[in-house]
């Protein structure tokens, strides 16, 4: 340590590279990041819906593609059931995106660092797959193409998500599992 009682940047270098390596390793690292990513990504997931109901609520559209994904793996069903597999389908799709971001958010000690990095990856997720992707996909014209209205709403929710993991992300808990 530094006499500031700061760590020096080789020190750091050298947990992150030791966290990384961990992540991957033993069978309670493992472990820990399932259990990290069905936590933080639970919470972010849950966290967005609250959003989506504000934008919904002024007409604004949100949750398109989850709609017609949805829609395209059951069809219809009655109203009770459409909201209990919209809730199922949403919260998978949330384990899936923080596993990677959990994976990121380890090899950064700084907490400010990973805050900004989860904003970040909901920034980009939302680029890449909502606003490109998937429109491709479904053949509909991209929300940039739609005007801000379309753009903002999901966008929005989506930096709300990486927000949500990184705050809530604690890498340190894959460190302790590996050791």
């Amino acid at each position: 340590m530094s006499p500031a009682g700061e760590r020096r940047s080789d020190e750091r270098d050298e947990e992150v590279s030791g966290t990384v390596t961990s992540l991957l390793g033993s069978r309670d690292a493992r472990i820990a990041l399932v259990r990290e990513t069905l936590r933080s990504g639970t919470a972010a997931g849950l966290a967005m819906i609250p959003f989506a109901m504000v934008f919904r609520a002024r007409g604004l559209r949100v949750n398109e593609y989850g709609r017609k994904t949805l829609g395209l793996l059951v069809g219809d069903v009655s109203p009770p059931l459409h909201y209990l597999l919209t809730l199922v389908q949403h919260l998978f799709i949330s384990w899936m995106v923080a596993l990677p971001l959990l994976l990121l958010l380890g090899t950064i000690p700084d907490r400010r660092n990973r805050v900004l990095v989860g904003v970040l990856y909901g920034a980009g997720f939302y680029a890449a797959i909502n606003s490109l992707a998937l429109p491709l996909v479904f053949g509909d014209p991209t929300p940039w193409q739609l005007g801000f209205a379309t753009v903002y709403p999901s966008l929005s929710i989506h930096l709300v998500y990486g927000l949500v993991v990184a705050l809530l992300a604690r890498p340190a808990a894959f460190a302790r599992a590996s050791g």
